[in-house]
């Protein structure tokens, strides 16, 4: 094995130097297995210099080393550190690494309903505790040295984004802040934004992947290279496409109309011929096991495409594990699912999961009970588990990396469409493949269909360009706590801020610098002008008027006259001769019958001179018709014979009736007073005149083109600046007018009710106030009420068919003046132009008043199936813990001797039982 060259004395000197100016960095790698990479080391010593720091880098990176060594900082000076997750998974996996570092003591958890050693000197938490913390003014953030916000570009999500630029506005200013991201193509704008509002800030931006990674697709059962010589360790590299693989899949898309069509083939496809079948889930996972490419992650998007690639593998007779391996499983499983009651593992199909587990394979998404999703991703990590079928959810933030990613399609469902897979979602979901320190290389895999083109696939593996977009707008929560912190005044400051008003703020420079060009051709367009310019425009005017007057007249005088005309043809009659004035059917012609209908214009159907015979329309007369003359006509006409139309043509010829000659129409415009006195203006004008007036015409022209261009321009302008501080006040407006806040000495302040929005966090927050002000939840009982606020979290995934099941007694009357006041106020935020609150779902009442009824989970969740609901035992343990959660704050806001507040008491209890309550410390 080579031996790596000795540095030499000069490189040696300014190592040592290095180590001498950042001690702590020195103590804290040593400590560590494995040398840090350069962009590590440079996040480290920018923080141990004193400053905060954002660091963006690949998935699986190591850029939470960076994270870590702001927990050490804090440690050793004595400070406190709060590390942030966005979820709970990876707050429960962080809080355990840390303790296996740094101990029990020294580190706690707290999440929405876990909550371990909170005063800890080290605290993982989500982000939305340490926003409510800062909100409620935790005595803990005097003493705050550092906060790690881990997997920061999460302030894009248009859910709960807002949330990370609360934290970063809100933070005091001696506090550091460290943002770990993903890789984004605009790092340093959010760099630039965080020296803004928190200071001196370091970015540092690392775009290599510690581990290669290797782009297939797989075609039938050949796995090929996607790019033909690719070489990762130039990333700028021109990458083309493997011509085999082009070659192959133009072959196998040959056979694409037999693949997709419906039952019978689709109308085109060729009538025989091999149909194409992808290869089955086992065949892939055998595919990958025989390349030496497992452990895998195949992403399904879709729970029951992850369920029914488990029960495949299990049906196929497929083993991934040895004896031990089954032993070891068993054991972790064992361990991990103790608290589960012994009666609900039957309708949890725990026997199912637990034999998939043995063979070496499992789903993950988020129907799954917590406590078997924990399982999974610890014996994945251990290599236990070799094959994972899951939905996009694991590629947010769990460390859970593989040797190879597969992706089964490039189009996933988001909530309300199915799309395509963006670059940054690819790069994100192929960043799980390759495990540093295990795998000299990651690979990923796209399975070929008819229709997938590798083309397409190369764009999206090696696009580097996702931009970070902030999702920051006030909400009600917001609003009231920064009234009742700072003032409306100083809210609005802080709202100017926020990286929205940033990003906006920098888009419209350009349109800035545009409306700056256009000003200056305004003036060279009247410097071009001569003679007096407010003349020439006053002029130009009178020009637009006569024109627009002209165009009204002639449309008044088109629509008077085709009822003119209609009214004529109702007149006549058979027999009757008239003349048709233009087109190809000018000339004489005779009725043969006046094609009258009740409801419809006439359409009377004639003979010509020329034997043509047919339906003549209003259309066909400018004016209205007068009949000529009469011929006598037979009593019965066969139109379809030749000699009947001859013989009238004929007789129309000889009844010496002449078609009169032209006669030239008055038009309205000509009697119309305002045209006349407008035309006479213009002539009159000093302009009218001019020997230049045409050219200096063509300069105003292009004068008012380009100031109605500017004026457009500036508009766009004034509705993107300061537009966050609208939306506040429109806020403020609402809430005004609902008695949550109330003027008073020139500020604004927060009354009872609006002090008891400040502690609601939820999507529904102002609902949920409004129906603690109007008593809407007074005299449930426990069950009850857990039901009826269920309706303020509950989302169902798709439309039910239907009216949701409703608990008896008093809930159903709770439910309609809860939707009551929902109605009324989204009328007030239609009118004030804010944002709709969601429509509150009774989906998820019946079953959640059964459990807190204290009936078993199969009896639950036999019944919401009864009820056509989709509700797997993972989504109730979700619906039920947030339903607790909202419970929780009722209760803080209203007390334990309120009525409703002692019920929310009471339900939380009964809620936080069996599955519900497994894993919640």
């Amino acid at each position: 094995m080579a031996t790596s060259p000795s540095p030499s004395p000069a490189e040696a000197y300014a190592a040592s130097r290095r180590r001498a100016k950042h001690p702590q960095l020195t103590r804290f790698s040593a400590e560590s297995a494995f040398e840090f990479d350069d962009f590590q080391i440079r996040g480290c010593e920018a923080l141990e210099e004193g400053h905060g720091v954002l660091v963006c880098a690949p998935t699986g990176a190591g850029k939470t080393v960076v994270g870590e060594f702001a927990v050490h900082l804090a440690l050793a000076e004595g400070r406190k550190c709060f590390y942030t997750t966005p979820i709970k998974a990876l707050s429960n996996q962080k809080y355990a690494d840390l303790v296996e570092r740094y101990g029990n003591d020294a580190v706690g958890l707290l999440t929405g309903d876990t909550s371990i050693n909170g005063n800890a000197q080290v605290v993982v938490m989500t982000t939305e505790v340490l926003r409510n913390m800062l909100y409620a003014g935790s005595s803990s953030i005097p003493e705050l040295g550092y906060v790690v916000m881990d997997e920061v570009h999460y302030l894009a999500d248009r859910f709960r984004g807002a949330v990370w630029e609360e934290v970063i506005l809100h933070l005091p200013d001696h506090v550091r802040v460290v943002g770990l991201s993903a890789t984004v193509s605009n790092a340093e704008e959010f760099g630039e934004w965080l020296v803004e509002v928190r200071g001196d800030t370091t970015v540092v931006v690392d775009e290599h992947r510690p581990v290669p990674l290797w782009q297939h697709m797989l075609v039938g059962n050949q796995l090929l290279d996607l790019f033909a010589g690719q070489n990762e360790a130039d990333p700028g590299e021109q990458l083309r496409i493997n011509p085999t693989l082009l070659r192959k899949t133009d072959d196998m898309g040959r056979f694409a109309p037999n693949f997709r069509g419906p039952r019978g083939g689709r109308r085109g496809a060729p009538p025989r011929g091999p149909r194409f079948r992808p290869p089955s889930r086992v065949d892939v996972t055998e595919r990958l096991d025989h390349a030496g490419l497992l452990p895998a992650i195949v992403f399904i998007f879709s729970r029951a495409g992850c369920d029914a690639a488990v029960a495949q593998c299990v049906r196929s007779g497929l083993r991934l594990n040895g004896p031990e391996q089954v032993e070891e499983i068993r054991r972790i499983v064992d361990a991990r699912t103790a608290e589960l009651p012994e009666g609900d593992l039957g309708v949890l199909g725990y026997w199912e999961w637990r034999e998939a587990l043995e063979r070496g394979f499992a789903g993950h998404h988020a129907g799954l009970l917590p406590a078997f999703k924990e399982t999974v991703e610890e014996l994945f990590v251990r290599g236990l588990v070799k094959v994972v079928f899951a939905t996009e959810t694991l590629a947010l933030g769990i460390n859970m990396p593989a040797r190879t990613v597969v992706l089964e399609r490039l189009v996933k469902y988001n909530g309300e469409a199915h799309v395509d897979l963006t670059p940054g979602e690819y790069t994100q979901l192929t960043g799980r493949a390759g495990r540093r320190g295990i795998d000299v290389e990651g690979h990923a895999v796209v399975s070929w269909q008819p229709g997938v083109d590798p083309k397409a696939v190369a764009g999206l593996a090696s696009t580097r360009t996702y931009p970070l977009r902030s999702s920051f707008r006030p909400g009600y929560n917001m609003a009231v706590n920064l009234v009742a912190q700072v003032g409306a005044d100083a809210a609005r400051d802080l709202l100017e801020q926020s990286f929205a008003q940033f990003q906006a703020d920098r888009s419209v420079v350009g349109t800035a610098r545009r409306i700056e060009r256009n000003k200056e051709a305004l003036k060279g367009y009247t410097d071009a002008i001569s003679g007096d310019f407010e003349q020439m425009l006053e002029y130009v005017e009178l020009r637009a008027q006569i024109s627009a007057r002209e165009k009204t007249l002639s449309r008044q005088n088109t629509s008077s006259r085709r009822a003119e005309t209609a009214q004529s043809l109702e007149k006549l009659r058979k027999g009757d001769v008239i003349p048709v004035p233009a087109g190809r059917r000018a000339g004489l012609a005779v009725v043969v019958d006046p094609g009258l209908d009740p409801i419809r214009e006439p359409r009377p159907v004639v003979v010509t001179e020329d034997r043509w015979s047919g339906p003549l329309s209003v259309a066909d007369f400018p004016a209205p018709v007068e009949a000529l003359g009469r011929i006598k006509l037979p009593k019965h006409i066969e139109l379809r014979s030749p000699k009947t139309r001859r013989d009238i043509a004929s007789s129309l010829r000889n009844a010496g009736i002449a078609l009169p000659g032209r006669q030239r129409r008055r038009t309205a415009a000509a009697d119309d007073a305002e045209l006349v006195s407008l035309r006479r203006a213009l002539r009159a004008h000093p302009c009218h005149g001019l020997a230049e007036r045409e050219a200096n015409l063509r300069w105003v022209e292009r004068y008012q083109r380009l100031s109605a261009e500017t004026e457009q321009l500036e508009r766009k302008v004034a509705a993107t600046t300061h537009s966050l501080a609208r939306a506040f006040d429109r806020i403020l407006r609402l809430l005004g007018e609902r008695g949550y806040v109330r003027p008073g000495d020139g500020e604004d302040r927060v009354t009872e009710h609006g002090r008891r929005l400040t502690r609601l966090y939820s999507e529904s927050d102002l609902l949920a106030a409004e129906c603690i002000r109007h008593g809407v939840w007074t005299g449930l009982g426990p069950a009850e009420l857990a039901a009826v606020v269920s309706t303020l979290v509950f989302e169902a995934r798709r439309d039910t068919a239907g009216e949701p099941r409703l608990p008896g007694g008093a809930v159903p009357g709770a439910w309609q003046e809860t939707s009551r006041l929902w109605v009324e106020l989204t009328e007030d935020e239609r009118r004030h132009r804010l944002d709709r609150t969601r429509e509150p779902d009774a989906g998820f009442a019946w079953p959640v008043y059964r459990w807190a009824r204290g009936e078993s989970l199969e009896k639950v969740l036999t019944a919401a199936e009864t009820n056509g609901q989709e509700l797997s035992a993972g989504d109730f343990v979700r619906w039920c813990r947030q339903v607790i959660d909202l419970l929780d704050q009722v209760r803080d806001v209203l007390g334990k001797e309120d009525p409703v507040g002692s019920a929310a008491a009471q339900a939380v209890r009964a809620l936080r039982r069996g599955v519900v309550a497994a894993g919640a410390a």
